[in-house]
């Protein structure tokens, strides 16, 4: 039986393990990043340094930079997905260190935004809407609404200090009143703002069962002290005498006393909301009841119409 030692040399010194050698070592060589390192380390790096440290230098050669072979972060062919190689020096030997990559970077930012927002029961699309992406054309009420929430951003102070009324937005069913505040609170989520987006409707109906488990006053808690709250279709259901008094008028008297910005969108305006508010489910006419939330909503929003026609016909 040949000796191991042998064996290994004579599988080491064969040819075509040598051609193939020489072959890898010629395309690591001609990497422009591996160049570049060598030459700025020429004084610290020699033909037996690369030699001994061509593994690495293969590894950085062959990998993706600033995702040039990478469409996404899920697409990443690196041995670290979401990080590129970088060359460095260590004892003598070349090293690699692995840096975030720019779809990595985009990624984390897009997990921080998605983080500030917390979204209850409002639609996917909504939630991932831009303000620049919003259709102005032949919509001048668009236009207007738009200019309201874009100088709404604009006095947010240097601190994040915020303005302390946010928008009352209200006309007619698709005419894109959930939409623009989705856009807005992505706009204040891209500046590290906290957003509460809440649909109304499902709201109220979990704050009955939220009863039974004994969670209603932290469900309560946790959306009456939001940095920004956004109210989608307020007012699109009647409500019981006790969801629009102990729930929505704890949460709105919270806001207003503490100066928080709030924003609604409703079919109604303010007189047709309050008409709506005077009546509970059980047909009971509450005009003073409903007097003291409208008085609270005007004091945390300023109302603005939205135009134009349905768009979820078209």
């Amino acid at each position: 039986m040949e000796p191991i030692g042998n064996t290994l040399k004579r599988v080491i010194n064969a040819s075509s393990l040598t051609a193939r050698y020489e072959e890898l070592r010629n395309e690591v060589m001609e990497s422009p990043g591996v160049q570049e390192f060598i030459l700025d380390h020429s004084q610290e790096i020699d033909k037996t340094v690369v030699d001994k440290s061509l593994g690495k230098l293969y590894e950085y050669a062959t990998a993706s930079h600033h995702c040039d072979q990478c469409p996404n972060i899920e697409g990443c062919i690196n041995v670290m997905k979401g990080f590129e190689p970088k060359l460095v020096l260590s004892r003598g030997y070349i090293d690699l260190d692995y840096v975030k990559c720019p779809n990595k970077l985009i990624d984390e930012e897009k997990r921080n935004v998605t983080n500030m927002i917390d979204s209850m029961y409002m639609p996917k699309d909504v939630m991932e809407a831009r303000l620049h992406d919003i259709d102005l054309e032949h919509d001048p009420s668009r236009v207007l609404v738009v200019e309201a929430c874009a100088q709404f951003l604009s006095a947010i102070g240097e601190d994040g200090s915020l303005p302390e009324r946010g928008l009352y937005i209200h006309g007619p069913f698709g005419t894109g009143k959930s939409y623009i505040i989705g856009a807005l609170a992505n706009e204040l989520a891209h500046r590290q703002i906290r957003t509460v987006v809440v649909y109304i409707p499902e709201f109220l109906r979990e704050m009955k069962q939220s009863i039974q488990d004994q969670t209603l006053n932290e469900k309560i808690d946790f959306v009456k002290k939001a940095k920004v709250l956004m109210l989608d279709d307020f007012g699109a259901e009647t409500m019981s005498a006790w969801a629009r008094d102990e729930v929505l008028g704890t949460i709105l008297q919270y806001r207003m006393s503490e100066k928080l910005p709030t924003f609604f969108t409703s079919n109604f305006n303010y007189d047709e909301l309050q008409h709506h508010l005077s009546y509970t489910q059980r047909g009971e006419k509450e005009v003073v009841k409903a007097g003291r939330i409208m008085e609270r909503i005007k004091t945390i929003s300023r109302p603005i119409q939205l135009k134009g026609k349905n768009r979820r016909t078209q």
